[in-house]
């Protein structure tokens, strides 16, 4: 059986094939398994979308030869299911497999697995080791993990301005006036990937009446995210625990001002993704100011990307 030397690697391998589950497996979280034999991988799967058989059971079915699995190690970013959801429980797969070693990167928090998959692997025998890049397997599913743990979608409030600070020109209905344009052909890219990365997108009523904006992916591959008009009769904390009942994971909050200024006196958001642009409105909006801890600072052409965390969420 394979030395404990190149866990982190295949645990990597499993990060990189359950990224492929992106955007398609909420509320489920993504999860890749890697099964190894004499440090060799001979198995690999991904759950690739909500409702179809999970990563380990995708692993095993891709073993060619099924017998070489009883002294093999099966390598996993999240804690196997050990419940009936939509598909049966993947410990008990590994049981009948006889697989002798599970490697994971940590414990589900869903209060149906929550410890129970690895406690039931240990009890029969199984060697069982949890924890191997840990922080990088939560950080893959900090959508889900916020969802289940905190009982709200992951936030992600994002918005674009002027290199003064501006959101946009004042405007009223019916005046004539387009909405300023502040993204290049790069980063409108880039907005409709986050778009199909993620569960829902919501923006304020002054935005939809104005903008009449589309919210779908058109220049990305992937779902467009669902539509959500913000509110204005309900308190904000109310709104988004029904996004949680609904079983939405993640939201990006898209605007306006108004809006996006009400979710950080709130400290409702997990992060924040600001562009801006090379230029100059010298009066109008104000764009909201970001809080938080700058993660990164990324050039996109002539226009900027700042990336900031909520550290009081982490």
């Amino acid at each position: 059986m394979e030395q404990n030397d190149n866990s982190s690697l295949y645990m990597r391998r499993c990060l990189q094939l359950a990224a492929y589950g992106r955007g398609f497996v909420a509320p489920n979280p993504m999860v890749g398994a890697v099964i190894v034999h004499n440090d060799r991988i001979i198995g690999e799967g991904f759950h690739g979308k909500y409702g179809s058989p999970h990563a380990e059971v995708q692993a095993i079915a891709s073993v060619a030869n099924e017998k070489l699995l009883k002294d093999s190690t099966i390598y996993v970013n999240l804690e196997p299911c050990s419940h009936y959801g939509k598909t049966p429980p993947c410990v008990d797969l590994i049981l009948e497999k006889q697989i002798p070693r599970v490697i994971a990167g940590h414990e589900d928090p869903f209060s149906e697995v929550s410890g129970r998959g690895l406690k039931t692997l240990r009890e029969a025998g199984i060697e069982v080791v949890c924890g191997v890049l840990e922080d990088e397997c939560k950080e893959l599913n900090k959508s889900y993990l916020t969802y289940i743990n905190r009982r709200r979608p992951y936030i992600i409030l994002k918005w674009a301005q002027s290199a003064d600070g501006f959101i946009d020109h004042f405007r009223e209905e019916n005046d004539g006036k387009a909405p300023v344009r502040f993204s290049n052909t790069f980063t409108q890219i880039l907005v409709h990937k986050i778009r199909a990365e993620e569960s829902a997108i919501m923006v304020g009523t002054r935005t939809l009446r104005l903008d009449k904006p589309a919210l779908t992916v058109r220049y990305w591959t992937g779902n467009n995210p669902e539509r959500i008009t913000a509110d204005s009769h309900l308190p904000l904390q109310q709104q988004v625990r029904s996004l949680f009942e609904r079983n939405i994971q993640s939201l990006i909050v898209e605007g306006g001002a108004k809006l996006l200024q009400s979710f950080l006196n709130e400290n409702l958001w997990d992060e924040i993704q600001v562009e801006i642009a090379p230029f100059q409105l010298k009066s109008g909006i104000a764009a909201p100011t970001p809080k938080g801890v700058l993660l990164n600072v990324q050039k996109c052409e002539n226009s900027m990307l700042f990336h900031y965390k909520n550290a009081s969420n982490s």
